[in-house]
């Protein structure tokens, strides 16, 4: 899924849905911001996580422990 297709499918109406009004500058920066993240978010999401192995009881002031 494209970055600015699912942004234009989905967030102005979404917002629009719940009430909160923007601007075209809004959306502007808004259009950036998902531009530049969603690629991240859809690598996460298609990731194959299964060799990971869970950390008992992290200690998140730490990175974690192999």
């Amino acid at each position: 899924m494209e970055a600015s297709s699912s942004f234009e499918d989905y967030v102005p109406s979404g917002l629009a849905a719940l009430g909160i009004e923007v601007d075209e500058v809004d959306l502007a920066v808004l259009r950036v911001a998902h531009g530049v993240w969603w690629p991240g978010v859809i690598e996460l999401i298609n990731a194959d996580l299964s060799e990971v192995r869970p950390e008992h009881y992290p200690d998140l002031s730490r990175s974690p422990e192999a």
